[in-house]
């Protein structure tokens, strides 16, 4: 655990990556995405980055992504790779190898259960290793369920439905965990703008 540490601090901090309005996520880290609108969050990403997406989620669960729902948020869905693992054990292990590898910018693995401290470093340090390997800095994103909780994330967002705000189709977003911003809101907007509301809480 301690040499996790070292080796985690040791390291030069990535560029951030711009997504909507004030959201930055800073490469090279592994963030957490949760709320009923999460997978939307993540493929708002994709839209961000280039190449191929590497998207881990549980073998057993019938819920996939809709195709048609991918295109209007700006991902192409030839460029999603799934990976489709039986045992819950296999899923952070994939998630670390495809971070590890270097080739690709983004990894978005969906969780069946919140993950402890150390697995989270352990994505961390794979996201370092593989930006000193092929020059691409990658980007982890870790689904989570509810309210999520992940321990030991660069930053935690919640993405739901905006019901009963004016405009259609829009969305709520909210910064309630991360190492250099304050907790704060948006509403979303079909077509990407952003409008401040009042912030929530710190959790977690």
């Amino acid at each position: 655990m301690g040499n996790l540490r070292h080796d985690l601090a040791s390291k030069p901090a990535a560029p951030d990556l711009s997504v909507l309005g004030d959201m930055r996520l800073r490469l090279g880290r592994v963030h957490e995405f949760c709320g009923p609108a999460r997978r939307t969050l993540a493929l708002r990403v994709a839209a961000r980055l280039e190449g191929p997406v590497i998207w881990i989620r549980p073998g057993w669960q019938a819920e996939r992504l809709n195709p048609e729902g991918v295109l209007p948020l700006g991902v192409d869905p030839g460029r999603l790779i799934f990976a489709d693992p039986r045992r819950a054990e296999d899923i952070l292990w994939c998630a670390e190898e495809s971070l590890r590898c270097g080739a690709v910018s983004l990894v978005v693995c969906e969780l069946p259960s919140l993950p402890g401290l150390t697995p989270v470093r352990r994505l961390h340090l794979a996201a370092q290793a593989g930006a000193e390997m092929m020059g691409i800095t990658p980007l982890g994103l870790l689904l989570a369920q509810a309210r999520g909780g992940v321990p030991g994330v660069e930053s935690r967002w919640y993405m739901t439905f905006a019901h009963g705000l004016k405009e259609k189709d829009g969305w709520r977003l909210e910064r309630r965990r991360a190492r250099s911003d304050p907790p704060a809101t948006w509403h979303i907007t079909a077509d990407g703008q952003t409008h401040p509301l009042a912030a929530p809480q710190a959790i977690g």
